[in-house]
């Protein structure tokens, strides 16, 4: 099985960094630094591999899987739980531009990654956007989980967000489970949307209902 660092090194080569293999280890190695910061709960190092996984096993899917594992790596490089609207995603598509273009990767495809990565912030795709589709049904596929697998995410994401009072934390992530349960399909790809589609539905409106 490949390392992280293996992982994100091949997926910056097919994207066309030119960098030597030390450089990519090393910006490898500070991203996963990024994704165990001490703030995080729920936006690990796990979280970014449960995400490179599902994109690894749908990535026939997309025509471009190599800008949407880039883009699952950088999808969370900013995250600050005290940070308000989409100010994260932002950050991170900026952080991304940036970094892969230090490695190489030509200008036009780091923008494309970059908007990517900013897709994650709403989960709304346009038409014909395969690999935008990948990405957020990816960054979505936790919803789908069992009842314990479901229910141990959203204690991660309670302890993330540990400094909103309770009465403020409930009507936010009312509101995230509404934007959520209103798009259109949870899920873009099909495949995916039939296997995942009722159970992610399912586990929103429990939680919304009991708040578990």
């Amino acid at each position: 099985m490949q390392s992280l660092v293996e992982r994100f090194s091949a997926a910056a080569r097919d994207a066309g960094a030119t960098v030597d293999d030390p450089d990519l280890a090393a910006a490898a190695g500070y991203l996963v630094t990024r994704w165990s910061e001490p703030q995080r709960q729920y936006h690990t190092v796990d979280h970014l591999t449960a995400v490179l996984d599902v994109i690894d096993r749908f990535a026939g899917l997309a025509p471009h899987p190599e800008r949407v594992r880039l883009a699952a790596w950088m999808h969370d490089a900013v995250y600050d739980p005290r940070a308000l609207g989409d100010a994260n995603e932002r950050d991170s598509a900026e952080f991304a531009e940036g970094l892969l273009q230090t490695l190489g990767v030509p200008a036009e495809t780091a923008r494309e990654v970059a908007r990517l990565v900013g897709l994650t912030a709403g989960h709304a795709t346009g038409e014909d956007d395969p690999d935008g589709e990948l990405l957020c049904d990816a960054d979505l596929a936790v919803l789908a989980g069992d009842e314990v697998a479901y229910a141990e995410y959203t204690a991660k994401i309670r302890r993330e967000y540990a400094h909103v009072p309770d009465d403020d934390f409930r009507a936010g992530r009312a509101q995230v489970l509404k934007a959520l349960l209103e798009l259109p399909s949870i899920y873009r790809l099909a495949p995916l949307r039939e296997q995942w589609e009722a159970r992610a539905r399912a586990n929103l409106e429990r939680e919304l209902r009991t708040g578990v």
